[in-house]
């Protein structure tokens, strides 16, 4: 309780100060279509007169002085606005003029956003990631998704180098997209829309007029992941006020190259086939998708399919692990030559407390940019929950609520059936004043925010029932919401999203999936300008970027940590790429404790080789590379039959003679994962490591063997004379009797400890199970 009261207290003494004359600031953001004049002398001196327009009609319909008086700032380039000293008054007639979007009052907030690279360690350091490599210079990452949004800040090219001159794609044109919207920094952009008409005609759909028939992103998540992966520098970025800083991608000097594969009905794996297609030819290094569904066999994954032949051609392919954890063997995208990549937490948080009648205090999470809610932030509020219904009402679906019951209260809505924002705009259109969205038990603690359109809070199961408690106590229930901006480094992270999907792999359990995890909770990056940060049709608020979860979110941090690692190492193969980043990985917080999922340690299915390292991947010091024959024989120790083979590799191989005398064939996968089948007690593994660090090195075994499992290695020591010398070694795992039941699993690690100054750590998970 002592945390919390400290914290109101900051709470209020960071709030805005009224001034001697019953003024506040506030900042009027306005839209920028309505824009007059040009960046010219001329044109800003418009826009100056522009702004104190709306201030002489708002502020002095009743006289009092000189507009110009009361302006603090006129903006023109971080939004479209201006700074003013308001009355509650003014504010209310501001609010109802035509081409405002949002009035805000202003507020004291931390500089930090796309606050992830800060906490993956990148920094302007000499020796560090971004300095090694250039900051991705010279890499190109293509991202299948939908779309790009050009004109955000994100994507400018100031200070980027000349287009690789191997570059071989195009700049499409289409509907508001020409060959001008790409530059330095976007080099490229295509759409594919084929199998989207095929399974949505124009004609059986209005919402096919929300598109846009080229690369430009409609919906904002291609945006989003373009500009998490590489970003330009964009300073004063926030949503809405929130997560205020200086926002940049993981490979903010790599190019983009975006592939618009999804639209409004989703991806179809004919145009995902073929933008992968266009990718590969066009010259990527880097191949980002953050799209997919469940396991299935890779002879019947496009991915899979499409993602082999441009390992083949040399080009890292980074996927999205899938969001259908906590569900074991949910893992997404399973393809040995694929980076698979989970979810993780940061330790920024967006605080929105629920103070209940009885003086107990809820801690939730929100991003709906008020702490400054006016009308009904500062009041109690009648608590509402719409349960026991026939059409919906506790989930807050569309035309469930009654008007007359919600009307001016704040609604409890239960999570699931239908998107969170979603439930903030059926309350708002039914009269609902502000929402508590509610975690079942499913969604247990999970925390991941919203851009709302009206005052809400997220608040974890064990606070819904708490909350729930208190409505059953009592006649008439009240609540207060309490907004505390965005606070940093304040709790434990890394941490597993709860959503994350988990191994064990389904169709291919001798290797280890998920390979890593990067942040994916909360992130923020780039957002369309015709997209409210709600991602709602009808929130028209506008923000350069807002927050989104998901393993897609995690995907384009790994898969601009990629690029930095080509950059650095241009001649590695995918695998050396994917082997440094996962031999690198952090298997601690930033405390130094275990990695948490959920109450309890974070297990190998969760975090795969860990959490990613940009600093130590850039330099990992050994790497285990895997040749394109090397999957082949993989499929082939897997029974794949030859014709399923070629549908993976559109390579006529014979399983038997590419065997022969390889009978224990193992691929040199980063992690170790062993099956014990019935009757069987021994295993033996091979791996073979590749010197990419230091000339007359020398590196020590040490392993944490499973529990109920004999480890033995040989040789011990590895030595190696020069860069690129390649050293092999063995592993006997056996099992003891009687110590393990049929499905158990235990977890264990080996890791290469270099014997010198450098002190490389080449680290591989190990995942023993006992099978049928």
């Amino acid at each position: 309780m002592a945390v919390i009261a400290s914290f109101l207290f900051l709470f209020l003494w960071c709030s805005v100060p009224l001034d001697a004359h019953g003024f506040h600031t506030y900042i009027v953001q306005l839209h920028p279509h309505s824009t007059p004049g040009s960046a010219s002398a001329t044109g800003l001196q418009n826009k100056l007169h522009w702004h104190l327009s709306f201030l002489e009609r708002a502020a002095f319909s009743e006289g009092g002085g000189d507009a110009s008086s009361r302006l603090l700032y006129s903006y023109h380039s971080a939004l479209e606005g201006f700074a003013a000293r308001l009355t509650e008054d003014e504010v209310a007639a501001l609010r109802a003029l035509p081409g405002v979007i949002a009035v805000r009052p202003d507020s004291w907030l931390e500089l930090h956003t796309t606050y992830s690279y800060t906490f993956l360690g990148l920094n302007f350091a000499p020796g560090g990631a971004w300095s090694r490599s250039r900051f991705g210079q010279g890499t190109i990452i293509g991202v299948l998704d939908t779309g790009v949004w050009p004109e955000s800040p994100s994507f400018r090219d100031d200070r980027m180098p000349p287009v690789p001159t191997r570059w071989r794609g195009v700049c499409q044109e289409g509907e508001h997209f020409n060959s001008s919207n790409c530059n330095r920094k976007l080099i490229g952009a295509r759409f594919y829309a084929k199998g989207h008409r095929i399974n949505y005609p124009e004609k059986s759909s209005s919402v096919s007029l929300l598109e846009y028939v080229s690369p430009r992103d409609a919906h904002g998540h291609g945006t989003h992941t373009s500009s998490t992966a590489a970003g330009a520098a964009v300073p004063g970025a926030s949503v809405l006020g929130l997560g205020a800083g200086e926002a940049r991608g993981m490979a903010p000097g790599a190019h983009i190259a975006a592939y618009k594969v999804c639209w409004f009905n989703g991806c179809y794996s004919s145009d995902i086939l073929a933008g992968m297609d266009d990718a590969i030819r066009d010259g990527v290094d880097v191949l980002s998708l953050s799209l997919g569904g469940f396991p299935i066999p890779l002879f019947e994954d496009s991915i899979a399919i499409g993602s082999f032949r441009a390992t083949e051609r040399g080009v890292v392919v980074v996927c999205a692990a899938g969001n259908n954890g906590p569900v074991p063997s949910s893992v997404a995208n399973e393809a040995p030559w694929i980076t698979t990549v989970g979810a993780s937490t940061l330790d920024r948080r967006f605080p929105a407390f629920v103070r209940l009648g009885n003086g107990r205090i809820l801690y939730g999470e929100s991003m709906f940019p008020g702490n400054q809610f006016s009308k009904n932030g500062g009041k109690e509020l009648e608590l509402v929950y719409e349960a026991g219904g026939q059409k919906g009402a506790e989930f807050c679906l569309k035309g469930s609520l009654s008007k007359a019951r919600i009307s001016g209260k704040m609604v409890v809505c239960d999570r699931g059936v239908n998107g969170r924002a979603e439930k903030g705009e059926a309350v708002k259109e039914a009269g609902g004043a502000a929402m508590v969205l509610a975690n079942s038990e499913i969604n247990q603690q999970e925390d991941s925010v919203d851009v709302h359109v009206l005052p809400a809070t997220l608040i974890g199961y064990a606070q819904s029932t708490i909350l729930k408690s208190y409505m059953n106590s009592t006649f008439r229930p009240v609540a207060k919401l309490v907004f505390g901006g965005t606070r940093i480094r304040r709790s434990r992270a890394p941490a597993v999203a709860l959503f994350s999907s988990r191994g064990p792999s389904l169709t291919n359990p001798s290797v280890l999936k998920p390979d890593l995890i990067a942040p994916g909770v909360n992130i923020i990056a780039a957002w369309p300008s015709n997209v409210g940060p709600s991602g709602l049709q009808e929130d028209r608020r506008k923000s350069n970027f807002t927050v989104l979860s998901g393993t897609s979110m995690a995907c384009p941090h790994a898969s601009g940590i990629a690029a930095l690692v080509r950059s650095t190492h241009p001649s590695w193969s995918p695998a050396a790429i994917r082997s440094a980043m996962m031999t690198t990985a952090d298997v601690v917080d930033h405390i130094g404790k275990p990695i948490m999922d959920g109450d309890e340690p974070a297990g190998i299915f969760s975090v795969g080789a860990g959490h990613v390292n940009p600093a130590r991947a850039v330099d990992p010091g050994l790497v285990y590379d895997v040749q394109p024959e090397d999957y082949i024989a993989h499929l082939c120790s897997l029974g794949y039959n030859q014709a399923e083979i070629f549908t993976i590799t559109h390579r006529n191989i014979s399983c038997s003679k590419l065997l022969q005398g390889h009978k224990q064939f193992n691929l040199n996968y980063p992690s170790i994962s062993v099956t014990f089948t019935q009757g069987r007690t021994s295993m033996t593994i091979q791996r073979k490591l590749t010197n990419v660090g230091l000339p007359d090195s020398i590196y020590r075994v040490q392993v944490t063997a499973p529990l109920g499992v004999t480890v033995t290695v040989t040789p011990k020591i590895l030595a190696f004379g020069g860069i690129n010398e390649i050293r092999s070694y063995t592993v006997v795992f056996e099992s003891k009797k009687g110590v393990q039941e049929e499905g158990s699993v235990a977890e264990g690690q080996l890791m290469w400890v270099h014997s010198g100054r450098k002190k490389y750590k080449v680290r591989s998970p190990i995942s023993v199970t006992w099978g049928a």
